[in-house]
């Protein structure tokens, strides 16, 4: 497996998360490590998660959900709330997205 570079927006949208995680966390007046019994993972992980580090994505479900934030964080998400979603609601999705073959000339 090749490895590669984490582009700059998704760096830059960690750091964000990360940040509004321990503006929640504070908002709400819990340690992190209250945070962390809440949600079940170390104080550690959330320490990363706050610091714009890599985490699993159960793990930022769970400091969301510790955070009494989580339907929010998957509201936001909903590609129906879009106006592409909104446009498209009537339309049935394929099953499978493929790339188109292209015809060749002899």
């Amino acid at each position: 497996m090749a490895v590669t570079r984490t582009p700059v927006a998704v760096a830059s949208a960690q750091r964000r998360i990360g940040e509004y995680l321990a503006t929640w966390r504070k908002l709400r007046q819990l340690t992190a490590a209250q945070v962390a019994d809440r949600a079940g993972i170390s104080r550690y992980t959330v320490m990363r998660l706050e610091g714009g580090e890599g985490a699993s994505t159960e793990n930022l479900l769970r400091v969301a959900r510790a955070l009494g934030v989580l339907d929010m964080l998957t509201a936001a998400l909903d590609p129906y709330a879009t106006d592409l979603g909104k446009l498209r609601a009537q339309e049935s999705l394929p099953e499978r997205v493929r790339t188109p073959k292209t015809k060749r000339t002899p």
